[in-house]
């Protein structure tokens, strides 16, 4: 019985969780290991602290997939908030400056939004685990360097969905569908320059990733309880 379950374990398995607000991939990563007694895993496609929603992991022999997983087109819905910037785009760090919003007509959000569709070159932000010279990004923004003091190479990115909801304005609600390698705080901070303006992103969560959703995805808790309930 012990040498079927550990072969199981070796084929492996995929896993889809619904990522807590707060937690960083690698510590979902971490928990799940040790709560399923992982000999191997890893996950495709990594979600900010401050992001929630689908993240897929792969156990033993099912992580040669994650690749592949990675490459798929990923769906997120957020809020952006017009006026104000912080360094992450983010609420990870403290706002930097405001900018006016009275001028921000529906016409020029429209004009924002069909600039952002479709394919086109877009820098990652500097608050990113992208490497520059053998260095994170992130450890660079941390010593105070910002995107004007570090050449970051741009990458093109395909948008084929982006929906914009301004009732609330200046708080923005959206829904994107996008290539890999797409960040959602680029195209925040670009949307508020287009704007003539500045914005951050208030609140992301990534609803599906290829055919994956995350109304199929398992919190930790129903994770483990599950992994309980198979000990038992």
């Amino acid at each position: 019985m012990i040498e079927n379950i550990e072969n199981l374990r070796d084929e492996g398995e995929v896993l889809l969780i619904d990522k807590p607000l707060r937690w960083t991939s690698f510590d979902v990563t971490k928990k799940l290991k040790y709560a399923g007694k992982f000999k191997k895993i890893g996950h495709a496609g990594t979600l900010d602290p401050l992001a929630t929603g689908l993240l897929i992991l792969c156990t033993g022999k099912k992580t040669k997939q994650i690749d592949s997983y990675q490459a798929q087109e990923k769906e997120y819905t957020g809020k952006m908030v017009l006026g104000k910037t912080t360094p992450s785009i983010d609420l990870e760090t403290d706002f930097d400056a405001e900018y006016p919003t009275e001028h921000i007509s529906a016409e020029v959000l429209a004009k924002a939004q069909k600039s952002l569709s479709g394919a086109f070159l877009q820098t990652p932000p500097i608050y990113s685990a992208i490497q520059v010279n053998g260095k994170r990004l992130y450890e660079l923004a941390r010593k105070g360097k910002t995107d004007e003091d570090v050449i970051i190479k741009q990458r093109e990115v395909q948008i084929t969905d982006f929906e914009i909801d301004s009732s609330n304005f200046p708080e923005i609600s959206f829904r994107i569908v996008c290539s890999k390698g797409t960040y959602v705080r680029s195209l925040v901070r670009d949307f508020g320059k287009l704007c003539d303006s500045g914005a951050y992103m208030s609140e992301l969560r990534r609803t599906r990733i290829g055919e994956f959703s995350v109304n199929d995805a398992l919190t930790i808790e129903q994770f483990i309880e599950r992994k309980l309930n198979e000990n038992i």
